[in-house]
């Protein structure tokens, strides 16, 4: 029997290649919604530009996941955020605080090195009661 409390949302995009992921873009737990890490990939492929259009691009994919489970920024209250340069850093940040300052949510920022040739990383936390 399915708890329909926990429900998975698509999995995820294939990567360049046609190369399966094996998650979920999103999963549903309750009131939670806890969105996979987001990379900068349109049709599996990394966009073009720099930090400022690659958090662009990350954050138009994590509204649409959040979509998917009927959240929009607005219902986000975590973020991990994963730099490659942390010399990045200022122009990330003003990018995300122009689509979060009127509902910040907390926030881990690090450098590390991505899985893939890609400046950023995000992961998200929502909470949207069912």
């Amino acid at each position: 029997m399915t708890d329909p409390r926990l429900i998975r949302f698509d999995t995820a995009d294939a990567q360049a290649g046609g190369t399966r992921r094996p998650f979920a873009k999103a999963v549903r737990a309750g009131d939670y919604v806890h969105v996979s890490g987001q990379v900068p990939t349109v049709d599996g492929e990394v966009v073009q530009g720099g930090i400022v259009a690659q958090t662009e691009q990350v954050i138009e994919n994590i509204k649409s996941v959040l979509a998917l489970a009927g959240c929009g920024l607005e219902d986000v209250i975590k973020v991990n955020c994963w730099l490659d340069d942390p010399r990045d850093f200022t122009s990330f940040n003003a990018v995300f605080e122009k689509h979060f300052i009127d509902h910040p949510p907390a926030r881990s920022t690090v450098q590390s090195r991505l899985m893939i040739d890609a400046k950023i990383e995000i992961d998200a936390l929502a909470w949207k009661p069912l």
